[in-house]
């Protein structure tokens, strides 16, 4: 389920490409301090884009683009509750963004927006599945920092309605032991295929609750254990949503590190059933074919590029540059490939990709 492709961030990806690109992102709070104030950070934010403007680019397109960067401060909402704001403007595009995330001020002037920057914060949602079992039926719910709301099956969600599907020669064993096992066993791998079906949709971390018991069982023949996060052991079967979403609340403080374990899950699950493409090169390809599922990547990760002999080909990039095939950075440009087809993008930090050199590409499977 990709959630960064918002319509302003896919107006961004589809924004044509043409010098300069001015980004300019900084802390706006209006509710929390006056308009004047804000107002002159922004003037002097345009003062530092002009005088690079004017360095670099000829006089008639830097005037251009001053002259279309003061009509969007002009026209800025302070009537906004938001904490940062954004502006994208080139000769050709300009674009606001009000932001619910915090941000240290950054002024860019280059070839292309610094939509990276924009992508990584909007990440940051606290998204998760949870699954309440126990003996007698199946709850899951899809979860954030503020609400969990059930996600309702088509399928059976109780043991009893297993047991009322029984055939007659094994509802007629004499071992009701053996009965309830072949029940209970019946139930758990529907609940799993249904449970499949749903992490195929959200692609989150799960967490699961129930008794040593039933977690016992459903471990031993569960096929998405790889999604799992954590088990926690407990009786939770009558407890209210509510409920639940207080016990959670302590699980998911340090949702970065909870987050990373569970892209770390998924890439070995990827390596597992040979679906996942590593290092920029081949991650390149598989994008370029439409391959993407999740791209994951270091966040300050960089790579200086040369086409190769097709589209899908690409060479780590030598002195001097030509321009004709140069390629300032694949890693944006996969970016951008990878949620323009429908894919999604997760950011970790320096040195968690060691692995795979720094940037690997989840397919679909």
């Amino acid at each position: 389920m990709n959630q960064v492709l918002t319509p302003d961030v896919r107006d961004l990806i589809h924004a044509v490409h043409y010098c300069p690109a001015v980004s300019i992102i900084m802390p706006f709070e209006p509710k929390m301090g006056l308009a004047a104030e804000l107002l002159q950070s922004l003037k002097s934010a345009a003062n530092k884009v002009e005088q690079e403007l004017q360095n670099n680019y000829p006089k008639e397109i830097a005037g251009l683009v001053m002259q279309k960067l003061r009509v969007v401060i002009k026209e800025i909402n302070f009537n906004t509750h938001k904490n940062s704001i954004a502006i994208f403007i080139s000769p050709v595009f300009e674009k606001v963004l009000y932001l619910d995330i915090k941000v240290d001020e950054r002024i860019i002037v280059d070839e292309s927006f610094e939509i990276r920057d924009i992508i990584y914060n909007k990440k940051q949602q606290q998204n998760y599945l949870l699954l309440a079992l126990s003996a007698k039926e199946s709850r899951v719910f899809l979860g954030n920092s503020n609400c969990l709301t059930r996600i309702v099956s088509n399928t059976p969600n109780t043991y009893q309605a297993f047991v009322n599907d029984m055939p007659e020669r094994v509802a007629n064993f004499s071992d009701t032991q053996e009965v309830k096992q072949v029940v209970l066993n019946k139930f758990l791998r529907n609940l799993d295929n249904s449970l499949d079906i749903i992490l195929k949709t959200y692609h989150l971390p799960l967490f699961i609750l129930g008794t040593k018991k039933i977690l016992g069982h459903f471990k031993q023949l569960t096929k998405n254990g790889k999604s799992v996060i954590e088990y926690m052991y407990g009786n939770y079967a009558d407890a209210s949503q509510e409920q639940l979403k207080e016990l959670l609340a302590p699980h998911i403080v340090d949702w970065k590190n909870l987050r990373q374990r569970d892209i770390a899950n998924q890439l070995e699950d990827a390596t597992a059933k040979n679906k996942l493409a590593v290092g920029i090169r081949d991650v390149w390809h598989e994008a370029m074919i439409y391959k993407g599922r999740l791209l994951v990547v270091e966040k300050d990760y960089t790579f200086v590029a040369e086409h190769g002999s097709s589209e899908e080909i690409i060479y780590k990039a030598l002195d001097p540059y030509s321009r004709f095939s140069y390629i300032k950075d694949a890693v944006d440009d996969v970016i951008e490939k990878v949620l323009e087809n429908g894919g999604d993008v997760e950011f970790v930090d320096a040195g968690i990709m060691k692995d795979y050199h720094h940037i690997a590409l989840i397919q679909y499977y």
